[in-house]
């Protein structure tokens, strides 16, 4: 919860950072790192460790500004800002420095007179002193400026890939519902014609039971998000609602049996899966025969997965490859097309002939209930 509290909040993570990474460094880097080495250090050390750690902390903030600023600029501009800014920060840094440590630890007088004694070798000593000053200080502006843009661009690769990954699931959303729309007037189209048809032949009474039991599924149909999945049983009471329209049309000659397992009536499948292909095996399969046909709807949970076997006595079609070749059919193209969608590698989705005649399709997706979900 704290790493969240930071990270989902840019200020408030700078600051974390800015106190953090400065205050590690006046106690460990300066003051602890100062003991360890030295015999003993001034009375008043830790003071001007403190003071020099404010000090090192407010110049990088006239950093980030300057960083700010150049933020938007070419990558050249950014570099030249880059290796300028730390540079003259390290400078004013370690001249504040020099300026509090000769006057609170080291009197100037005491270091004049020392460096009489030491004679020509003094000159060298106060550069070599210098430039050890100047890189200590050069070196942790330089070390905070690259950890600023090292964050930010981070940052901005988070957002561009989050970005990314809302854009894939916006239009792998789009896709599924897309799949599933498209099923929906194929089977409305179907069912309009076959009403047509009836009323055509003055058969009133079937037409309007056909209309009822549209409106039934239509309703129910509207009612289910595409992209929530529902229990298996619920898909069994959907596809009663469908046969009994087209048991309209068939009457005795549409026989169907249901074999499901108590846990697999639980499991969660995506919303109207199996209508499509029910749809298929009435269009190709009992339609095509004059005494009509039987349909089994067969379910069982086996190494956690859910197996589906949906199975009709018709003629049968040809088979290439586990598919029908040039098959002109939203139905079963569609199915595959949503389980690749919302499953990927995790499902297969086969074609093979009954035996001795008809249709068979094998479904296998993994195992999820309501309480796996939440």
């Amino acid at each position: 919860m704290t790493r969240n509290f930071l990270l989902n909040d840019r200020q408030r993570l700078f600051w974390a950072l800015q106190l953090g990474g400065w205050a590690a460094w006046g106690i460990v880097g300066k003051y602890l790192y100062t003991r360890t080495v030295l015999d003993e250090i001034a009375p008043n050390y830790g003071l001007y460790v403190a003071v020099i750690t404010v000090i090192g902390l407010v110049i990088s903030l006239g950093l980030r500004y300057l960083y700010r600023f150049l933020w938007r600029r070419p990558v050249w501009i950014q570099a030249v800002g880059f290796l300028g800014g730390s540079s003259l920060a390290g400078y004013a840094w370690m001249s504040a420095r020099s300026k509090i440590f000769y006057g609170w630890i080291e009197k100037h007088k005491d270091v004049d007179a020392w460096l009489e004694k030491v004679g020509d070798a003094a000159e060298l000593y106060e550069r070599v002193s210098f430039l050890e000053g100047f890189g200590s200080g050069w070196t942790v502006m330089l070390v905070w400026s690259a950890l600023y843009f090292a964050i930010k661009y981070y940052r901005i690769f988070q957002e561009v890939r989050e970005s990314a990954l809302r854009s894939s699931a916006m239009a792998h959303e789009a896709q599924l519902k897309m799949l599933r729309y498209q099923l929906n007037p194929h089977f409305l189209f179907n069912t309009l014609n076959a009403i047509s048809t009836l009323i055509l032949e003055q058969q009133i009474e079937p037409a309007n039971r056909m209309v009822s039991k549209l409106s039934n599924f239509l309703r129910y149909s509207l009612d289910n998000d595409p992209m929530q999945k529902i229990s298996l049983e619920q898909e069994i009471t959907a596809l009663k609602l469908y046969l009994d329209i087209e048991k309209v049309r068939f009457e005795e000659r549409l026989q169907l049996e249901i074999d499901i397992e108590d846990d697999a009536r639980h499991a969660l499948i995506p919303s109207l899966l199996l209508q499509p292909m029910i749809e298929n095996a009435i269009k190709y399969g009992i339609a095509k025969s004059d005494e009509g046909g039987h349909l089994r709807i067969a379910a069982r949970v086996f190494a956690g997965e859910l197996l589906i076997e949906l199975s009709d006595d018709g003629p049968g079609v040809e088979l290439v490859d586990g598919r029908i070749p040039d098959s002109k059919g939203v139905g079963l193209s569609n199915t595959r097309e949503r389980l690749r969608e919302l499953y990927g590698s995790q499902h297969s989705f086969k074609l093979k002939n009954t035996d001795p005649h008809g249709l068979t399709v094998n479904i296998r997706i993994p195992f999820e209930t309501r309480k796996d979900s939440r």
